[in-house]
């Protein structure tokens, strides 16, 4: 029988997915505003082209560079606060065992029987009973600001694609149409996948999604028309 996931690892991996979700969600916003503004001010394929796969490298290499420096100050910390608990575990082993037996006791466990858990853990891995009781951190499981890079990179490319596509590949007069279609699915679906990854409810998650993302079209598509008109 497979054993349950450690609840750290698991909220790493809840935590990663929702960061996959909101990194497509802000490829399909960002970049719809940007094709659809265009698309206000000209209707050549390759400007349109051309700004779209610009604005979805920017931001792609944007989210992956913001993400690979938060997450490496979080596994900075996540390092600090287990060198830390090292120290006092060399220092005064038996306060931090029975600062171990006190949390146990405030999960409930009868005194006697979170001394001996306390105990015993401390006797198998004192590092990382402390690490995973105290701190919520598997010390094997650091977060990877590679990773987290690489994937906010790829949920903004692939979120970009959307509108991109969309509004390329259709004919002149049905372009902005069918990257609003496209756009509001996606943000749709992305509102879905948000809502259940946080247990929240959809509807409130999918309205501010597609109203964020038409308000953004809106907008950007006037001022691409106003453009247009100016430049014109």
């Amino acid at each position: 029988m497979a054993h349950p996931e450690p609840q750290a690892l698991l909220s790493q991996r809840v935590n990663r997915l929702r960061a996959g979700v909101l990194g497509a969600n802000d490829g399909i916003v960002s970049t719809a505003g940007l094709v659809v503004g265009v698309a206000g001010a000209a209707a050549d394929r390759t400007a349109l082209l051309a700004a779209g796969i610009a604005g979805l490298v920017a931001g792609a290499l944007s989210m992956a560079g913001g993400e690979y420096v938060s997450v490496s100050t979080q596994r900075d910390t996540e390092r600090a606060a287990l060198r830390l608990e090292e120290f006092e575990l060399r220092e005064m082993p038996e306060a931090e065992e029975h600062e171990l037996a006190a949390i146990y006791r405030e999960k409930g466990l009868r005194p006697e029987l979170a001394a001996e858990v306390a105990r015993e853990l401390t006797a198998h891995d004192a590092l990382r009973a402390h690490a995973e009781a105290e701190l919520h951190i598997d010390p094997d499981n650091l977060t990877s600001p590679w990773q987290a890079a690489l994937a906010s990179c790829q949920a903004f490319a692939l979120g970009a694609l959307v509108p991109l596509l969309a509004i390329v590949l259709p004919p002149v007069a049905w372009r902005v149409w069918a990257c609003a279609a496209a756009v509001l699915v996606g943000l749709a679906l992305t509102g879905v996948v948000s809502a259940r990854l946080g247990s929240s409810p959809v509807g409130p998650a999918v309205r501010r999604n597609v109203v964020v993302g038409t308000l953004t079209m809106a907008v950007t598509y006037g001022v691409g028309l106003l453009f247009g008109v100016t430049l014109g």
